[in-house]
């Protein structure tokens, strides 16, 4: 008799830590491989169903489908975005769960916490986008922000510009830098870290790149501060006076049509008719596939601007599934032992 028995792996966040999956390197491989083949059309890639439940904090849950071709697997991110949680809750803002299934039969093969992997999908490609467009011998490294991202986004950029040695960190109160110092310090020994007293400006002016990854809505990075030469990672939504765009020599996204349907700062800058695709230089796969140049002088001011792409998230996911799966870690859990009307007992269960 054959079995109907349906199985996956279920993946915590603990299981994929211990199985090497905190590897930034790894997930900037698997984003320039997948946006290759995005640009070879081995991707599908859907629109993202948005639910948005307090317009004022943008407290949402979001759905993000795609499926890679190649490897037979589509996937989907669940993702809740509660920016009050820090303060009201003391709970982080982000939450995430993955589902992949492959496509010869359509049955879920993995069920995984996705926090890691799309904290590690922006920072990797804020890491893509400095190894193009940042100056090769940056040093100093200034951020607004100090939560998942900002850290992340900080060890992404140190491993494509080790040349970093100074980081400047502003945050909302001093205790969230100091935790921020606390907790990567012993990561990168050889950085000089240094709290900025919640002084942003003291972070931004001067920096070879600069990053801002906060959940506020409002312009905090200010055009005077970003010198020539600098690279900008916009990270989070509207972080940064419209003049920051409009003074910078190159304007790269991971996905300019996306963008466009956003609430970024370009978003905005768009709706308003003061930003079009002429504006544009290149979307990010662009610069990997090598059709468009990334830096081309010393001078320039670069700005970079990611929204996220779905495909790329499920991508890292499924190399860590992979990854988790080759070092035997994971648990394996029943969806069904038999299909429904199969059960022996069947009618002690039905209730008509």
């Amino acid at each position: 008799m054959a079995t109907h028995r349906l199985s996956f792996t279920y993946l915590s966040q603990e299981d994929l830590l211990d199985a090497g999956c905190f590897d930034l390197r790894m997930a900037m491989e698997v984003a320039e491989k997948t946006m290759l083949d995005f640009e070879d059309h081995r991707i599908l890639f859907p629109e993202k169903i948005v639910q948005i439940f307090d317009q004022a904090s943008q407290d949402r849950i979001n759905c993000l489908p795609a499926t890679l071709l190649d490897e037979k697997i589509c996937g989907a991110k669940w993702v809740s975005v509660f920016p009050r949680n820090p303060k009201k809750h003391d709970m982080q803002n982000l939450s995430a769960v993955f589902i992949l299934s492959e496509i010869e039969t359509g049955f879920p093969v993995a069920i995984m916490e996705g926090t890691l992997a799309s904290n590690m999908r922006v920072a990797a490609m804020g890491g893509i986008a400095a190894k193009h467009l940042a100056k090769k011998d940056s040093e100093t490294i200034g951020f607004i922000g100090a939560g998942e991202q900002a850290k992340m986004h900080l060890l992404a950029m140190k491993v494509v510009r080790p040349s970093l040695k100074e980081c400047r960190v502003s945050a909302k109160t001093a205790a969230e830098e100091e935790q921020f110092i606390n907790e990567l310090s012993p990561l990168i020994p050889d950085m000089n870290f240094i709290s900025c007293q919640t002084v942003a400006k003291q972070a931004m002016e001067d920096a070879d790149i600069l990053v801002t990854a906060t959940s506020a809505q409002a312009p905090l990075l200010k055009a005077e501060w970003v010198k020539p030469g600098a690279f900008y990672s916009h990270v989070g939504g509207w972080e940064d006076e419209y003049a920051v765009a409009q003074q910078c020599d190159k304007i790269v996204c991971d996905d300019w049509e996306t963008v466009t349907h956003r609430t970024q700062t370009l978003s905005r800058m768009y709706k308003e008719g003061l930003l079009s695709h002429n504006d544009l230089h290149a979307d990010l796969h662009e610069l990997v596939s090598g059709h468009k140049p990334g830096r081309q002088s010393e001078q320039e001011r670069i700005y970079f601007n990611a929204v996220g792409l779905a495909y790329v998230d499920v991508a890292i996911a499924n190399s860590m599934y992979q990854r988790a799966t080759a070092a035997h870690i994971g648990s394996s859990m029943n969806l069904q032992d038999t299909m429904v009307f199969e059960h022996h007992n069947i009618v002690a269960k039905i209730r008509l």
